[in-house]
């Protein structure tokens, strides 16, 4: 692992070599450095090509040596790119697969660029919360225009090789190579060796603009108007216009300055946290990575409702064919209307081409019968959410699907273990909660029961990539991650009700706090009797826990949400702006005269920290008992499924930002509130032990 060095005639070939992207790792740059050496050494020599081996040329800085000793430790990134430069022979290279981050810095400190067709390129660092740090907010504008490369900076995504070679002026690629790149790379070197002359540097060339005032400004608003509590995209802004206005060393001191303060903001924090987490959530501690897996060729999938649809559609995206199973044809016909509706409106926004609606339709198919899916390699049950319905889906099952298919049941809060038991397979037996809608929503929660094998989870786990979603490991428990830590938190907005707020109130702190949506529209959209039935069950299982009344009373006015027209707020038919209720605000002021409450004036700072810190809490039992195998696990569930702020990183990682000393003390002080639970503000043993020894969860 590092860079291999081969002559080829009279060129030297040095070839990255970091699986899996070809990441600039410190064992990769000295060897890259060395082979640099030894070609500029050899008189036999005449010029050099770089590439990578495998499917990439380089996708950047190697992510496993972040933040470490070992990404600045000299030859850093930065004094490769110097050597380049410098090279009294023509360095050339051949870039394919993937050209990213700190890859396409180093091409750029290359004197010549060749490029397969369909290589991706881009400069991703600002959705880790920076900015390029080694010459690339310089150099790109200086090779594709400044609005091109501002365009690819800012957003991070990835431009076709093809497509950038295509555009006029620019000079990124000197050539597209079609078939062997590193034979087009080879003759390519040759010919501009035989030519002699100065070596171009992308340095030596002058970034422009024709209008540099009145551009910066508009991409300032721009920037300003999409990406408001994000501060990278704006320093991108500054950078590329630094490389217009200084020289080019300036603005290469400049763009170094920017990514170091960067580097410190919690937001840059956050980011990379979440960029981790979600590479870290699919790793398992006790299940290996090379466990075999179960080849999933068939899917079905039992119920034809909301669910049942959208968990449909993430596998015919995917190109695997889905029975769906149902009792009544008339809910079939609905299913199936309902999933062709949702692609149309693909269709229709040009997000979907209509050759793929069609392939996706015909890889759909549906039954009446059990006996039509016994082949299925997975079937998923996505029936009412009430324990009697499951056994009977269950045991009908076991007794028809073939041996060695995976049984996975939707549920959201009912206890795996229990359903595992209604067969004789349950090592067969998976939990896999997909969020509402399952076909937008990027969350699964995978549930593994007692039993569970583990090739079952390290399938799903496989197959979550391949459905495009992020899975998280959850264990067995009332509510799993998610929903039980959400308990908490509707609980705390309860009793915000009864102390003195209205729901806009809370709402609207959370929401100011970056939540996508706050507890009491979140309960209007998902169906208020939904909370209604679960704390039903609370009462009789768990007695002595407490709960606010006010939803009780609101679901006793028959106000469930949206889809009645009137939940916590008010709706106008066929429209989801929530309209603030008079009826609501009696209700609850009523309420709080029973209970003798007088109502007191609330900050928001007080409504955001109660409602977070609930999470943060409840969070830190779940880790205690192993619910979770790790924080940045309940991270992932939070930004992923429950509209968490992203650039907070999450609940566990707010909370080490903010020190989980200091969440402790508040803690305390919402204990000896009279009308909050004291007893669920004792601090998790877990948090007050880390909190007591100055750690912190990550």
């Amino acid at each position: 692992m590092g860079a291999s060095y081969e002559l080829r005639g009279k060129v030297a070939v040095i070839t990255l070599d970091n699986p899996p992207v070809n990441g600039l790792g410190y064992d990769t740059r000295r060897e890259f450095s060395a082979g640099i050496e030894r070609a500029l050494a050899d008189d036999a020599v005449a010029a050099i090509v770089v590439t990578g081996a495998g499917r990439a040329f380089s996708g950047g800085a190697d992510i496993k040596e972040f933040g470490s000793p070992k990404a600045v430790a000299e030859p850093n990134l930065l004094s490769l790119i110097r050597q380049l430069e410098a090279s009294t022979k023509p360095v050339v290279a051949a870039v394919h697969g993937i050209c990213m981050g700190g890859g396409l810095e180093l091409a750029l400190g290359c004197h010549y660029r060749v490029a397969a067709p369909g290589a991706n390129v881009a400069l991703p660092e600002v959705k880790i919360g920076l900015i390029p740090g080694a010459g690339g907010t310089q150099r790109l504008p200086r090779v594709l225009g400044v609005e091109t490369a501002l365009n690819m900076i800012v957003s991070g995504e990835p431009v076709k090789s093809e497509v950038l070679a295509g555009l006029p002026g620019q000079k990124l690629f000197d050539r597209i190579v079609d078939g062997d790149l590193l034979a087009g790379a080879l003759a390519f070197a040759a010919e501009v060796a035989a030519k002699g002359g100065p070596l171009p540097l992308v340095r030596d060339l002058k970034a422009t603009h024709p209008n540099p005032d009145a551009y910066f400004q508009f991409a300032r608003n721009m920037v300003k108007g999409m990406a408001k509590n994000f501060p990278a995209p704006a320093k991108c802004v500054d950078a590329v216009e630094a490389s217009v206005r200084r020289k080019f060393d300036d603005g290469m001191v400049y763009e170094r300055e920017v990514f170091m303060a960067l580097m410190l903001t919690p937001e840059c924090k956050a980011l990379r946290h979440a960029f981790f987490a979600e590479r870290a959530a699919s790793k398992i501690p006790d299940v290996p990575e090379d466990t075999p897996t179960r080849a999933i060729a068939k899917v079905a999938v039992i119920g034809a409702g909301t669910m049942g649809g959208g968990i449909s559609m993430n596998f015919l995206n995917a190109g695997i064919p889905v029975t769906i199973l149902e009792t009544q044809q008339e809910a079939l016909d609905r299913g199936v209307a309902t999933i062709r509706k949702n692609y149309e409106n693909q269709v229709k926004k040009g997000k979907l081409k209509a050759d793929k609606y069609a392939q996706r339709m015909a890889l759909l198919s549906t039954t009446l019968e059990y006996d039509a899916i016994k082949d299925a390699d997975l079937v998923i049950e996505a029936v009412f959410e009430e324990m009697g319905v499951k056994e009977k889906v269950f045991k009908t099952l076991d007794e028809v699907i073939k041996p060695g298919a995976i049984l996975a049941s939707n549920t959201s809060t009912l206890d795996v273990n229990k359903i595992a038991s209604f067969t004789k397979r349950p090592q067969d037996v998976v939990g896999m909660h997909f969020f509402s809608p399952a076909n937008v929503m990027k969350l699964l929660e995978v549930v593994r029961g007692e039993k569970t094998a583990k090739d079952v989870l390290a399938t799903v786990m496989q197959l979550a990539k391949k459905i495009r979603k992020t899975a998280v490991v959850s264990g067995v428990c009332d509510g799993f991650i998610g929903n039980r830590m959400i308990e908490q938190y509707s609980r705390q907005a309860g009793f915000l009700l009864e102390e003195g707020c209205t729901p806009q109130q809370v709402d609207r702190a959370i929401e100011k706090f970056g939540f996508a949506m706050g507890p009491f529209r979140m309960g209007d959209l998902a169906g208020n009797d939904i909370g209604w039935a679960i704390r039903k069950r609370r009462y009789l299982e768990k007695p002595g826990m407490r709960y606010s009344k006010t939803a009780d009373l609101l679901c006793e006015m028959g106000r469930y949400g949206q889809k009645t027209g009137a939940g916590w707020y008010d709706y106008a038919p066929g429209k989801r702006d929530a309209i603030p209720s008079d009826v609501v605000v009696k209700m609850i002021e009523d309420h709080r005269k029973t209970l003798g409450i007088t109502p007191r004036k609330i900050s928001d700072d007080e409504i955001v920290h109660r409602l977070v810190y609930s999470l943060v809490n409840e969070g830190a039992k779940i880790l205690e008992e192993g619910i979770a195998s790790k924080a940045s696990d309940i991270d992932m569930v939070y930004l992923t499924g429950y509209g968490f702020p992203l650039w907070r990183g999450g609940p566990m990682c707010y909370a080490d930002t903010q020190g989980l000393f200091n969440v402790v003390q508040t803690m305390k002080q919402f204990a000896r509130n009279p009308h909050d639970d004291a007893s669920f503000w004792q601090p998790a043993p877990l948090l007050a032990r880390l909190a007591a020894e100055g750690k912190s969860f990550s």
